[in-house]
């Protein structure tokens, strides 16, 4: 029989239901409709959405617009009666979860080892998500705090948790996705990325509120403060951008090698970069006879610098004498300053160079940005003050040395630098920071502090990184981005030299005034515009963003003394 013809059975069956055995199956559709349509409202869905649109404003796609968009589903689920399901919070940390674990997809290729890591910090940063909209629905429905209020403020204490916990990590933050509205990004100098973020959900939390929910009326009364809160953001940002100070700065080449970093690396990798750094060095002061500066990335100078201490005593497992070690230390402080013998002419060079520093029986390793006058002479040094765990140390390393012999490319932990000092070049005064410390707001904001409280106010901010591990991922998107707000934040020109990119001149508004490419090789030539102006977020650093933060922990405490009992009470009846 012909395979379309149905059964008897069958007709009974599908007049029973009501449906017709032989219309066409696209009238099935409806009901792959209604559960989209039923999924989208459950606590997953409204999770999901907002993650993925939240996702998709980040880099790769940097559709921007999305994230005045993302928040809105969550606003949803803070202003819900009861959330849906049986475990709506997992459900939010699952959405969470996926979020961060496609942002972060490119800690997948620098080892096997980060690629779990990888995972762990998704599964971390995932719990943002849902303690967000836990802590928000507290105070929005027993604390009678207005969403327009409760959630900005909830938002930042929250940010500023994730940049301090388990040493910080603010890449991806809500604010990011508009580094290129320039007049948006201006608050930064007011309260940081964090204000433009909150901004961001205080806009979400207004438009949410005037989406009817759970058969509330609409309302449409948030509109006023949300044109006055916009306009005022809108309006800051074009006094700012057309009030600048600045006056005429150094001219700096930016040396942008591409040499992909690998765990272990090849014998030949060595001469590769010294190739390709030197000639790229070489190319630029041949092409540019102006030029001021030379900046190369972190690590590129390739040989160690060896530093003996007075209080000098060799390691028990050398046999050199201290004579020995001491005339070897001279020689590659001799070799490293006279790298500028290398140049057509005498140029300065700020270098990224691994530091080995001996003294009574220790051995400490610097990641660290040295500054090369054109007399070959050190005039300058800065060791890295925030390692990356790790990629840089492992907690406990110090106190048991062996667990190095198990983490892969690390045969010892990195030693954090120190001091702050600026280092000085005619007039130019460099704050310099080397790779991820470029990310957290609070780490560029003290070392400049401390330098304006001794006179040393820099007038430029100098980041040194390799990004090599990345392969030209988004991640140099995302690193890039951070720089851009540092620069408002302090209202600092900066300027980035990054292997396999992306090199940098940004102004002290955050524009971007050139670049390098993505995983290829160039020299980034920088005609710095020196800045005047003054940043208030300079002086009062993230103090009401801490008070949100404690805000954010009372509102915990009250939650879950709420929660428990309730749950003892609900056992105790059975």
């Amino acid at each position: 029989m012909h395979r379309n013809l149905t059964t008897r059975a069958d007709k009974r069956r599908a007049a029973v239901r009501g449906i017709d055995p032989t219309a066409s199956t696209n009238r099935v559709r409806p009901g792959l409709a209604a559960s989209l349509r039923n999924w989208s409202q459950s606590t997953l869905g409204q999770a999901g959405i907002g993650a993925a649109l939240f996702w998709a404003a980040l880099p790769p796609l940097e559709l921007w617009p999305l994230a005045w968009i993302a928040p809105i589903f969550w606003m949803r689920l803070v202003g819900r009666k009861e959330l849906p399901g049986r475990r709506p919070y997992r459900a939010v940390w699952l959405a969470g979860f996926v979020f961060w674990l496609a942002a972060l997809h490119w800690l997948r290729f620098p080892h096997w080892g980060t690629a779990m890591l990888g995972v762990l910090l998704a599964l971390y940063l995932g719990s943002y998500l849902p303690l967000f909209i836990g802590l928000s629905r507290v105070a929005v429905h027993r604390w009678r705090v207005p969403v327009i209020l409760a959630t900005p403020a909830i938002w930042g204490g929250l940010e500023l948790a994730r940049a301090h916990v388990l040493t910080g990590f603010s890449m991806g933050s809500l604010a990011h996705t508009q580094y290129r509205w320039l007049h948006v990004i201006q608050i930064a100098d007011l309260g940081g990325e964090i204000a433009v973020g909150a901004v961001i959900i205080f806009a979400a939390a207004c438009l949410g509120r005037m989406w009817p929910c759970d058969g509330q009326p609409r309302a449409l009364w948030p509109a006023v403060p949300l044109v006055l809160v916009l306009a005022g953001v809108l309006g800051y940002g074009h006094m700012r951008l057309s009030t600048g100070n600045s006056r005429a700065g150094p001219t700096i080449a930016l040396i942008q090698g591409s040499i992909d970093t690998q765990v272990k690396a090849d014998s030949e990798q060595h001469h590769r970069v010294y190739e390709q750094y030197f000639g790229l060095s070489r190319e630029a002061v041949e092409r540019h006879p102006d030029v001021d500066l030379l900046v190369w990335p972190e690590t590129m100078y390739r040989d160690p610098w060896l530093v003996m201490r007075e209080d000098l005593r060799p390691p028990p497992d050398t046999n050199y004498t201290p004579d020995e070690m001491r005339s070897a230390a001279d020689r590659s402080r001799w070799k490293l300053a006279h790298a500028i013998d290398m140049l057509p002419r005498r140029v300065p060079m700020l270098l990224g160079v691994d530091v080995i520093e001996y003294g009574p029986g220790t051995v400490d390793h610097y990641n660290s940005a040295v500054l090369i006058s054109r007399d070959a002479e050190v005039l300058g040094r800065y060791d890295k003050m925030h390692p990356v765990m790790f990629g840089e140390y492992v907690p406990l390393g110090r106190t048991f040395p062996w667990i190095y012999d198990f983490v892969p490319g690390l045969a010892a932990g990195l030693t954090p630098g120190a001091r702050t000092d600026a280092i000085f070049l005619g007039d130019l005064r460099m704050s310099i920071n080397i790779c991820y410390e470029s990310v957290l707001s609070h780490l560029i904001r003290r070392q400049v502090s401390e330098m304006q409280s001794r006179g040393e106010e820099p007038n430029l901010l100098v980041n040194l990184t390799n990004d090599g591990w990345f392969y030209g991922s988004s991640e140099l998107d995302m690193h890039l981005v951070c720089g851009v707000f540092r620069a408002v934040e302090c209202r600092k020109p900066l300027v980035i030299a990054a292997n396999t990119g992306f090199s940098a001149s940004i102004d002290a508004n955050g524009a971007i005034h050139a670049r390098g490419p993505r995983r290829d090789t160039g020299v980034v030539i920088a005609d710095v515009l020196l800045d005047g102006r003054d940043s208030l977020y300079l002086r009062i650093g993230d103090w009401p963003w801490a008070v949100c933060l404690i805000g954010c922990i009372l509102l915990m405490v009250h939650g879950l003394r709420q929660r428990f009992p309730a749950r003892r009470v609900h056992r105790a009846g059975h």
